[in-house]
């Protein structure tokens, strides 16, 4: 987990929109907005799409979670979350939960 929090986050395309849809205050807003100008934000490779393709067919998983996790598969990632439970049985991808660590 030390070397995910010195890194330079990257996240999905997915995950930039979900945090910009947060309801929250202009403070909070302002954060994720900073967090993101300081991210790697991945786009939607044709690798990840094959990936999301292969989960949708074989989980039963949301897409945008199912871009999600093919993101960390492409390029092999850890996703970092406390929501363990939509990205639980997939083959290869890596959990980490700050919340338990």
């Amino acid at each position: 987990m030390d070397n995910a929090i010195d890194a330079t986050p990257n996240v999905s395309i997915i995950t930039q929109i979900e945090l910009l849809c947060w309801k929250t205050d202009e403070a909070t807003t302002q954060n994720v907005k900073n967090f993101i100008a300081d991210s790697i934000v991945l786009d939607i490779s044709n690798e990840v799409i094959m990936h999301c393709v292969s989960l949708r067919k074989s989980k039963k998983i949301k897409t945008p979670d199912a871009i999600i996790a093919a993101t960390a598969l492409a390029y092999n990632f850890t996703i970092i979350t406390n929501n363990e439970k939509d990205f639980e049985n997939i083959n290869g991808l890596k959990i980490a939960n700050p919340h338990k660590l």
